[in-house]
């Protein structure tokens, strides 16, 4: 599967088997989102930038496995509520490109609102 469009289909087969939909309304998929990601986030917990690196490489498959699950509820979620997610992405990078404009932004780790 290579396309949004495949996936998006797998999503909903693997789910409509279930008879989950039910389940899967706004509210819950973006709770799973969060509660996902902080699965995500436990791989790293307490562990210093060099660490972290090491745990990229020594936990790959768990981290792949967390990356999926986020990627899987944030694709659903969208796809229930009718937001193309490509679309999305490219409509954020092109705001964000106007809040972090290159020769204030370059090297920073600074919060648009700081760049000012």
């Amino acid at each position: 599967m290579s396309d949004l469009a495949d996936v998006q289909a797998a999503i909903r087969r693997f789910r409509d088997d279930r008879k989950w939909m039910q389940f899967h309304n706004p509210k819950n998929l973006a709770c799973s989102v969060a509660i996902e990601a902080a699965e995500l986030l436990e791989l790293f917990q307490w562990k210093t930038a060099d660490e972290s690196e090491k745990v990229a490489v020594s936990d790959r498959g768990a981290l792949a496995g967390e990356i999926a699950d986020v990627a899987i509820y944030l694709i659903e979620l969208a796809d229930n509520l009718n937001i193309d997610l490509f679309q999305a992405i490219h409509e954020k990078l092109s705001v964000n490109e106007q809040r972090y404009p290159i020769a204030k932004s370059t090297a920073s780790a600074a919060k648009y609102t700081a760049l000012q």
